[in-house]
């Protein structure tokens, strides 16, 4: 399944890239790379930008509900209320850019921020159900660990019923997959 968790980003690329579509900065930038054609469009290119901004706001709405992270939706939609507002009822140029900036620094934070929520805990300690010794191992990334024998009592820990691998069972932390939300190979 191909996850929802980047339309933010991409709402937001496409957003400020189709911006400046009716900025003064754009129009010196487009008619000196021959793109002034686009100017009979304007009306319509002004809409598909706010289409963008509401795309933008839904992927951010689609991470927050899978991290939990409020900051970057709260920005982003106080910035997709600016430019709504702007653009229908009293037009402000830097409003707009303001709106336009507060969506991209939504989108760099939900980035950021879901990137490093995403590092794995490599150390986890297993415990023994027999004798309790204890043991910090350290978790590999690309396979699950189906086997563990214990030094002190050479009891063969297997996992439980349910679990991918002996450090969902016996370990302080599950295994990398399992922490980042990603399918585990069991």
């Amino acid at each position: 399944m191909v996850s929802l968790d980047r339309v933010g980003s991409i709402g937001a690329l496409l957003a400020a890239i189709a911006a400046p579509c009716c900025f003064p900065l754009f129009a010196a930038v487009g008619t000196a790379a021959g793109l002034s054609g686009l100017g009979r469009f304007e009306g319509i290119i002004l809409y598909i930008f706010q289409g963008f901004a509401v795309l933008t706001l839904a992927g951010l709405a689609l991470s927050c509900r899978q991290h939990r992270n409020f900051g970057p939706l709260i920005v982003g939609t106080l910035s997709c209320v600016t430019l709504a507002y702007h653009f229908h009822r009293s037009f402000s140029l830097p409003a707009l850019y303001s709106g336009l900036f507060g969506l991209i620094g939504a989108t760099l934070w939900n980035y950021l921020s879901r990137r490093s929520a995403r590092m794995a805990i490599l150390k986890s300690t297993i415990t023994c159900p027999r004798c309790g010794h204890r043991t910090k191992e350290t978790m590999p990334t690309n396979a699950c660990l189906f086997f563990f024998d214990c030094p002190e009592c050479n009891a063969r820990l297997k996992p439980l019923g349910g679990d991918c691998c002996v450090f969902c069972s016996y370990g302080s932390v599950p295994c990398p997959p399992i922490q980042t939300g990603e399918s585990c190979c069991a």
